[in-house]
């Protein structure tokens, strides 16, 4: 076949069906029947069957040259994994049917919109058992029966964000339910809770679903370090309590990253704070669109662990909120205890690793482009090579993030001259990161740590690299340059070591 989903979506299916014999009854199911009734792009399939759905799974892999593994033994369910380029991959989900046929199993599930079906074999007959189509065409989400939310909690959180991607007005019986369902969130499993709501960040407008579980009451339940910001109180130049501002930060990080989209969008543009975005970083818009659509799991783009780590960028601020002698309201360190925290809501959700530590790294760095824009200088050599030290990757995601949480902190009162230079500050960076990582950010070495040992008698332990780390930063401030300048410098070093140990000797 190729590479099957190089091809568009119904080329792809007809080349599927040929591996399917006529007489099997293979329905294709779900998302993929919604999207192309909206005319959207499809990607994951799922497809539903009377008989054994593993074996089939295994049969088509193979044909396809995909992967293949039991998602849900108990229910029958197996998948086909299709790795595209970049490393991303494509799913098609192979279920046993629910019920005996294939209305009973359609009116077992979530939503109306998403109880409909075509056989694999006739694409063109729709099986719509509860309107499933009128619903989508009114733009309406409505539970497929009155216990839908309660069978499977999780529904909770995918309403909220099928609401939002696809502008949808919730039935008021369906959004009651949503309401008492809320609590039950917690018997599903961390892995589906962590699912939902990194989708619902990489959709769109992540700001209206947050603000929309927030209404529901949903937030104790999956973010409980939420809550307490709404309402706490922030002194100037903040124009609004915790939760409204992070609120804001989301939705001026939405419309940052749609003005350094890949493709220019001039609606995008339109207002004065915008256009000089666009103008001052437009020309990153390629390589921020790359960096975004990265990732740290094949699960989660870099953009939803953005928006997860600016969610949680003052989490801590009930933690740290004090008043000093004459009562003004001070939050020190929240951006080292957020980082914490942001590790510990990350493990509860079972995120990897490295995504805690990728969106720790953002939640504590948060402040750091505001403090050097606060300057009025733009940032050193040295100080754009400790900022990437310290931040590595994650430096371009503070350094966006810096843009929306300085809009939605000032407001309508946003100072254009401090915003201008807090512009120029960011392109300095993402200048450095991208066009200049080799001078300023990544210097090729000068001298080893074995070079040390042989030129000074050192032997190994933590001397040596701090002695390194000094060089290299020395010469991202092009300071350093030769090989005699580093050695120099780091028998300044030694020497200055050798002097401070006498001086405590002489002290006792």
């Amino acid at each position: 076949m190729g590479d099957p989903i190089s091809l568009d979506f119904l080329s792809f299916l007809g080349q599927l069906r040929q591996l399917i014999p006529p007489e099997r009854k293979v329905y294709l199911v779900g998302g993929a029947v919604r999207d192309r009734l909206l005319g959207l792009p499809v990607h994951d399939v799922d497809l539903v069957l009377a008989g054994d759905a593993l074996q089939l799974a295994r049969e088509v892999a193979y044909k396809l040259g995909a992967a293949y593994y039991p998602l849900d033994i108990e229910r029958e369910t197996g998948r086909v994994v299709i790795s595209l380029t970049h490393g991303k991959q494509r799913y098609l989900d192979f279920a046993r049917m629910r019920d005996a046929d294939i209305v009973s199993d359609l009116r077992a599930r979530d939503f109306t919109i998403n109880a409909m079906a075509s056989d694999i074999h006739q694409l063109f007959k729709l099986v719509d058992p509860l309107n499933g189509a009128a619903d989508l065409r009114a733009r309406c989400l409505r539970a497929c029966t009155a216990t839908s939310i309660q069978d499977d909690p999780i529904r909770v959180l995918r309403a909220i964000r099928l609401a939002n991607t696809y502008e949808l007005k919730i039935d008021p019986a369906t959004l009651r339910d949503i309401r008492q369902n809320a609590p039950n969130i917690q018997r599903v499993s961390s892995e589906r809770q962590r699912d939902e709501i990194f989708r619902i960040l990489d959709s769109p407008r992540p700001a209206v679903s947050l603000q929309l579980m927030e209404q529901l009451e949903i937030l104790p339940y999956v973010l409980p370090e939420l809550p307490p910001l709404k309402g706490l109180f922030q002194p100037e130049p903040h124009v609004s309590d915790v939760w409204t501002h992070t609120m804001d930060v989301l939705g001026k990080l939405e419309q940052v990253l749609r003005v350094l989209g890949a493709e220019y969008d001039p609606d995008s543009a339109a207002n004065l704070a915008m256009g000089l975005v666009s103008m001052r970083l437009g020309r990153y818009r390629q390589h921020l669109s790359d960096h975004l659509q990265g990732y740290l799991n094949p699960n989660r783009s870099l953009r939803s662990l953005l928006f997860f780590a600016a969610l949680y960028h003052d989490a801590a601020k009930p933690l740290t909120s004090s008043a000093d002698a004459q009562e003004n309201i001070h939050f020190y360190r929240h951006e080292e205890i957020g980082a914490g925290l942001v590790q510990q809501r990350a493990s509860a959700l079972r995120l990897s690793n490295e995504e805690a530590d990728y969106g720790s790294i953002i939640v504590r760095h948060h402040m750091r482009p505001m403090w050097l824009s606060q300057t009025g200088q733009l940032p050193s050599q040295r100080a754009i090579y400790r900022f990437f030290r310290d931040t590595g990757q994650a430096g371009v995601d503070i350094c966006v993030f810096s843009l929306a949480d300085f809009l939605g902190t000032y407001g309508f009162s946003l100072p254009q001259d401090a915003w201008g230079f807090h512009l120029e500050v960011v392109r300095t960076l993402l200048e450095a990161w991208w066009e200049r990582q080799n001078e300023n950010i990544s210097p090729s070495p000068l001298i080893g740590g074995q070079i040390l040992i042989d030129e000074f008698g050192l032997t190994p332990g933590p001397l040596i690299g701090e002695i390194l780390e000094t060089v290299r930063e020395a010469q991202a401030a092009g300071e350093v340059q030769e090989v005699d300048q580093a050695l120099e410098l780091a028998r300044s070093i030694i020497d200055s070591k050798k002097r401070s140990i006498k001086s405590r000797v002489d002290l006792t």
